[in-house]
């Protein structure tokens, strides 16, 4: 892995020596982020070596180097998915990449379903917690003490501190801003929802296909995590109509302005930290 992790890195370096103090992953739907950033250098997941590609709908599949405010950062405009065929190895290499290039922070987001009754389709929720026990952990097999300790704690995986300058941002800005416990399911089919209702009663108020196998892995690198989910519908058993990957980016479409004014106003808060 390390050596992968390297040879990517080897050939980003050839194009640029940005480095970025905040890595962040757009999900579904929610790629017009990218036209927020004052952009210094875009390189495209296909020209990089043994790098995991993007299949999934709305995602453009590249990293963006450049600056929120004064804050520089670097954007994986699409992620992969375990659903997509990849090993959870391949699905962390992007969030270890942006780690090796200097990162320090890890800001996620996702488009997925809500269960709480708060929620409605256009919910921005702050991830305030996960739970990662229907999915391969990625810290499986040998461990590189250099990276991080064998056993991570995970008391805090989402900053509580990034949380609140997420909150803060939020209130100044007049954006509604709920919160809740991500549940990261394989995919790709939608869930039933007797697996709904599963979730519900172990603690989840968010699913999603995404988000939980990065989140770890950036802790165990030292990383700082933090996360919003734009809640794209609500899950199986609770929506009134059937879902659809259509739907999803559609909210990710409309709630676009709000989540861009939320994550811009949090990043550049954010460097004041860092």
């Amino acid at each position: 892995m390390k050596d992968r992790i390297q040879n990517i890195v080897d050939v980003i370096r050839k194009k640029t020596d940005f480095v970025p103090k905040v890595a962040l992953t757009l999900g579904s739907g929610l790629g017009n982020f990218a036209q927020e950033i004052r952009v210094v250098e875009e390189i495209s997941y296909h020209d990089l070596p043994d790098f995991p590609v993007s299949t999934a709908p709305g995602h453009a599949g590249k990293f963006i180097f450049g600056y929120v405010g004064s804050v520089p950062v670097v954007c994986m405009a699409g992620r992969v998915h375990l659903y997509e065929g990849y090993s959870t190895e391949d699905v962390v290499t992007p969030a270890r990449v942006m780690h090796a290039l200097g990162a320090k922070v890890l800001f996620l987001s996702n488009a997925a379903g809500g269960l709480k009754p708060s929620y409605h389709a256009g919910t921005l929720a702050l991830v305030t917690d996960h739970i990662s026990c229907f999915i391969p952990n990625p810290l499986i097999g040998p461990n590189d003490d250099e990276e991080g300790v064998r056993f991570p704690d995970m008391t805090h995986a989402y900053d509580p501190e990034l949380q609140d300058i997420i909150r803060k941002a939020a209130d100044r800005e007049g954006i509604p801003l709920d919160s809740g416990v991500y549940v990261q399911l394989t995919g790709p089919s939608f869930e039933t929802p007797a697996e709904i209702r599963m979730i519900r009663a172990i603690g989840g108020d968010i699913v999603g296909m995404s988000t939980v196998v990065e989140a770890i892995a950036a802790v165990h690198m030292g990383m700082r995590v933090c996360c919003v989910s734009l809640i794209s519908n609500l899950a199986a058993g609770i929506s009134p109509v059937p879902l659809s990957s259509e739907d999803v980016n559609a909210a990710g479409e409309a709630a676009a302005p709000l989540f861009t004014k939320l994550v811009k106003a949090s990043i550049e808060a954010m460097g004041e930290t860092l």
